[in-house]
């Protein structure tokens, strides 16, 4: 049997990462974000798991948009950062864990959730930017093996909040059920509110992002319950993103403790959250 100790969601604006990259993380405007990150990152180094799972949207860098499916995960042995057409990130490729990839992919479809499977897949920023806040200095290897679980934002209709929320749950159970690994890590990626094009471009709403925080620990059913016209109407057109801190939450117990949280709205346009999650609360209370 298999145990989710922790779950961390976060954005993964691409800007995150090419700060990190360019040494910019002292940078006024981006000092208070990667200060934030701090407590969180020590937490996490004490608290190293067996396998990682990352929830994750590609931007058409190793998926072409032609063809885009609803969920899918990896099964491969590494998986390579792709070139998002300025070079490949500075960071290491990702090992994969291809036998608990294949235990989560039969628990899953027997549960009625039909995953595509990549059994070779390039992983882009909204992969490596989470493990960058995660593990800023990863030297040759990342803490340890990744599985990554791909969800569609992109394309409309993207899957609702409740059934990403109900495919936590069932991640949940399919990790439970897993001899191999002791314990496991889980990043919900993407968002918080933001715009990249339209009428709206720009646009960030502070007051929903800072409800989201409290509500992805303490109600996430109330999330759940929102369509994805009220992600887009109150979040912006990919602060839809968010439903994949949903998967995360799925996967944990209903009582968590709440380690860290951090927001900020960097020179990007996009806010940008965390939130750490002990999912051990229960167990320990």
């Amino acid at each position: 049997m298999s145990e989710v100790i922790w779950g961390l969601a976060t954005s993964h604006v691409p800007s995150i990462g090419a700060a990190m990259d360019r040494g910019l993380t002292g940078d006024p405007l981006w000092a208070p974000l990667f200060d934030g990150y701090g407590p969180a990152r020590d937490w996490l180094a004490r608290n190293t798991p067996d396998v990682a799972i990352l929830i994750y949207n590609d931007h058409a860098n190793g998926v072409d948009l032609d063809i885009v499916p609803t969920f899918a995960i990896g099964t491969a042995d590494r998986y390579r950062v792709a070139d998002e057409g300025f070079g490949r990130r500075p960071v290491p490729d990702v090992d994969g864990a291809p036998e608990f990839s294949f235990h989560i992919l039969e628990s899953l479809m027997d549960e009625g959730f039909d995953l595509t499977v990549f059994q070779d897949l390039d992983v882009d920023h909204g992969f490596t930017v989470p493990l960058s806040v995660w593990t800023p200095d990863p030297g040759d290897a990342w803490p340890c093996p990744v599985i990554p679980i791909m969800v569609n934002v992109i394309h409309y209709p993207q899957p609702t909040a409740a059934r990403c929320h109900a495919l936590g749950k069932a991640l949940g159970r399919a990790i439970a059920g897993f001899d191999g690994a002791r314990t496991v890590g889980i990043l919900g990626t993407g968002g918080m509110s933001h715009q990249l094009a339209g009428a709206r471009a720009g646009f960030i709403n502070p007051t929903f992002d800072h409800m989201f925080l409290e509500a992805i620990e303490k109600d996430p059913e109330k999330l759940a319950a929102m369509s994805r016209e009220d992600y887009i109407r109150q979040a912006g057109s990919e602060g839809i993103e968010l439903i994949m801190w949903l998967v995360m939450r799925g996967a944990m117990n209903e009582q968590v403790r709440k380690v860290h949280t951090v927001y900020h709205v960097p020179a990007s346009n996009t806010a940008a959250g965390l939130a750490l999650f002990d999912n051990r609360a229960a167990r320990t209370a």
